[in-house]
């Protein structure tokens, strides 16, 4: 069994991997996708932590990470269209092209 710390490391890891991904990055595309790996990491750390609980709190520590998988995949198919919606009328997924919309 892989100690705690070890999970709880790697789960800071990709997190900060994530956030630096959302920060540096111009395409909204790769912004989505270090957005989704620190939501992912968080969801790693919680596993971690329930794997060192009793039975039902495991269970418990398990079924949250589901919840949010599924809020996640709900915010990326909005976000999708949104894009869309927004490549039709400026033609670039620069983000910082966004910022110039006036309406």
């Amino acid at each position: 069994m892989v100690p705690l710390l070890y999970i709880q490391i790697l789960a800071a890891v990709l997190f900060c991997l994530g956030i630096a991904v959302v920060v540096s990055k111009r395409n909204i595309f790769f912004v989505f996708m270090g957005l989704e790996l620190a939501i992912n990491a968080a969801n790693l750390s919680f596993i971690g932590f329930s794997k060192s609980l009793p039975a039902l709190q495991s269970v418990a520590g398990q079924i949250a990470p589901i919840f949010v998988i599924a809020v996640a995949a709900a915010e990326a198919c909005i976000g999708l269209a949104i894009v869309i919606l927004i490549f039709r009328n400026q033609e670039t997924i620069d983000s910082d092209e966004y910022s110039q919309m006036q309406g």
